[in-house]
């Protein structure tokens, strides 16, 4: 079956059940109270909101093949762990399939995704980050497709997956450095 990690994905995850023919259905129930928690401060806080974050809905993913389309994958640290939800819930398979390129370089445009240490894409080919998560598979959609799929790849900042950045960016400056006055 095919399930979302909600909210984001739940479009995807419909239009992939339906042009693939596997069965959509909820294998998440989303904690409404918890931010995003890519763009918490710390690694802790992060992996904490994760486990506060979602609960798997047992009787929809036990004994089944799942298909979990994401929107992304930055750090990792939702992955792995609902991946091991997953599982525990009795999951026989889980397969990712995530609805745009690896994000192998950091945000210098305002996003708080962290640095080029952090991305799980940075410097890992698809199977290393696989292994890393613990899916029995993963695919990216191309940056090609991921245009494709918004209509143009004309107006969209696209550094995040190609590290060509729309304006010069000095790579050596980190988030903190911004916050404390230096670099």
């Amino acid at each position: 079956m095919v399930i979302p990690v909600p909210d984001s994905s739940i479009p995807a995850a419909i239009g992939f059940s339906r042009v693939s023919g596997i069965p959509y259905n909820d294998g998440f129930v989303k904690n409404r109270y918890v931010g995003r928690t890519f763009i918490e401060p710390t690694d802790s806080l992060r992996k904490r909101g994760v486990g506060m974050k979602f609960n798997v809905i047992s009787e929809n993913v036990r004994d089944k093949r799942v298909i979990v389309i994401d929107d992304s994958i930055v750090r990792g640290n939702t992955t792995g762990p609902l991946i091991k939800l997953l599982r525990q819930a009795g999951a026989k398979e889980v397969h990712m399939c995530i609805t745009c390129p690896p994000i192998a370089h950091p945000c210098f445009m305002g996003v708080d995704m962290g640095g080029y240490e952090d991305l799980i894409a940075h410097n890992r080919t698809v199977e290393e980050i696989r292994r890393k998560v613990g899916a029995d598979s993963l695919t990216y959609l191309s940056l090609e497709g991921m245009m494709r799929a918004v209509g143009s790849a004309e107006g969209y900042c696209q550094a995040c997956f190609t590290g060509k950045y729309p304006v010069p960016v000095d790579l050596t400056s980190v988030k903190t450095g911004f916050e404390r006055g230096t670099k």
